[in-house]
């Protein structure tokens, strides 16, 4: 049988994002959500919902006990577990799996070999993908001496310290002083237990300079594995990304196809099953795997619009043996797309999170333009959760085409209540090192510390205001607002 209800094990834009492909298909979809989510967007959205906890993401969206009762109760066929939270445990894939549900996603044992990235970076090297220095650290019980201190003066700096599993840069950092070594590895791991719920970290030789670019593909769980091109995304902070696009531009043809056939390897040495994505650093001469994620990324409609796919329901139609792989490495590119995350978080204030309500958010309707959202106009933006609200998405026929259109769809986003990452990354999609795509990971770091966003003079924020109000009506405010909320875009954008 077929499974007709699906329930998604995920929150917030990720989860908007699924339940809008499953529901296109014809399935019904089920929400599970916190005590603070109750009116969430995407509870709204799906056709069953259950109440799994309080706010708290230990209690809640990742307690698998409370997840698996739920699509008991509601009487789930499937379970699709989104990115971020459970999407890389091979024990929600086991307990699915358990339960004679169908998982959308890989099985629990490549879930557990790729998704931790230990043991990822072994079949990389078993299949011959180019790897960086790594070890793990010795754990509190351990006797082994300093032995492996040495090995990692050996290397020189710096270092980058990363949990095992999960990803979003969350329990990651970065060592230029073995000094800092013991009280980071301590830092990585409490985050990485908060997030993902498993504390283990491992060390690698970073590598910089270097260009962050990755490769989407699907797998058919028998060993056939299609391509989907690849993706940049560079320009990021501590190791969060900020804004991606597809393909990776200016990327020397011999290492693309060399990266595209790499990642094949990796994932046909475990007869891969659904979507997933290998991580490279590029030095410009040599690449070296970085990751391979067992799940969507947050990143993939750069992938969706350049090819002309729905990566969510090539991941339903793998899960039920209805994928034609084939046909997808046929797929040639189609343009350029380009996306920024739009995070809540003040980049004047060293990207602190921003909390508060919502009130304003509108989007604008524009062609070349997709926007995936979580949230709306009223909604709390708590701090328990992923910063993320939102992505603004632009696809056109060069990235000159599509950059101007994300820019000009960036200008003409409201959002008022919370901070947002959106005019800093206006800044960044206008400044000389994206154009000529030039930029690097620490590139943020470096250049954008003490970025600042201009202010307005008073006469300007009146004749914001005054344009709002005629353009939106009463669904824009008082002038004082919308200006204070548009105020935070560069100067130029007014003259």
């Amino acid at each position: 049988m077929t499974p007709s209800r699906v329930l998604v094990a995920n929150r917030g834009e990720c989860a908007c994002r699924i339940i809008r492909t499953l529901s296109a298909l014809g399935l019904e979809t089920v929400a599970v959500h916190s005590e603070a989510d109750r009116n969430a967007r995407f509870v709204e959205a799906a056709d069953h919902s259950r109440e799994i906890g309080p706010a708290s993401p230990s209690h809640s969206y990742l307690d698998i006990d409370r997840i698996i009762e739920a699509g008991r109760e509601v009487g789930v066929h499937a379970v699709h577990p989104g990115w971020g939270f459970l999407s890389e445990s091979p024990e929600l894939a086991r307990r699915v799996e358990q339960e004679g549900w169908t998982y959308i996603g890989p099985t629990a044992e490549q879930v557990l070999q790729l998704g931790d990235k230990t043991q990822a970076r072994t079949l990389a090297l078993a299949s011959k993908v180019p790897c960086a220095p790594s070890l793990v650290p010795p754990g509190p019980e351990s006797t082994e001496g300093p032995s492996w201190t040495r090995e990692l003066k050996g290397w020189g700096s710096p270092l980058l310290i990363k949990a095992t599993r999960g990803g979003g840069g969350k329990g990651m950092r970065i060592v230029r002083d073995l000094d800092q070594l013991e009280e980071s590895i301590e830092s990585a791991q409490r985050e990485a237990l908060a997030a993902f719920g498993d504390d283990s970290v491992f060390i690698e030789k970073l590598i910089e300079p270097a260009r962050h670019i990755e490769v989407q593909l699907i797998g058919d769980g028998l060993g056939e594995v299609a391509i989907l091109g690849d993706r940049e995304c560079t320009l990021q902070r501590r190791h969060q990304k900020l804004i991606e696009e597809s393909p990776a531009p200016s990327l020397p043809s011999r290492q693309r196809s060399d990266m595209h056939e790499a990642a094949r390897r990796l994932a046909q040495s475990v007869h891969y099953r659904g979507a997933g994505t290998v991580e490279f650093l590029f030095d410009g001469e040599q690449f070296y795997f970085l990751e391979m994620n067992t799940r969507l990324q947050v990143e993939h409609p750069v992938t969706e619009l350049v090819h002309g796919v729905d990566i969510v329901k090539l991941q339903w139609q793998v899960a039920t043996g209805q994928a034609q792989l084939a046909q997808l490495d046929a797929i040639s590119t189609d343009g350029h797309a380009i996306e920024v995350r739009i995070n809540a978080e003040d980049p004047a204030a060293q990207f602190l999170p921003s909390i508060g309500t919502l009130t304003r958010c509108l989007w604008p309707q524009m062609d070349g333009v997709r926007i995936d959202s979580g949230v709306r106009q009223g909604d709390r933006i708590s701090a328990h959760y992923d910063p993320m609200l939102a992505k603004i998405i632009a696809h056109g026929e060069t990235r000159e085409d599509a950059t101007r259109r994300l820019v000009a769809a960036i200008e003409a986003t409201l959002i008022a209540g919370v901070e947002t990452t959106l005019p800093f990354c206006r800044d960044l999609l206008c400044s000389s090192d994206f154009a000529a795509g030039t930029a690097h990971t620490t590139l943020v770091e470096e250049k954008w510390g003490d970025w600042q966003a201009p202010q307005l003079e008073p006469i300007w924020l009146q004749a914001i205001g005054r344009a709002a109000r005629q353009l939106l009506g009463s669904t824009a405010g008082d002038g004082a607002e919308v200006a204070g909320c548009w105020q935070r875009l560069p100067g130029r954008v007014w003259p």
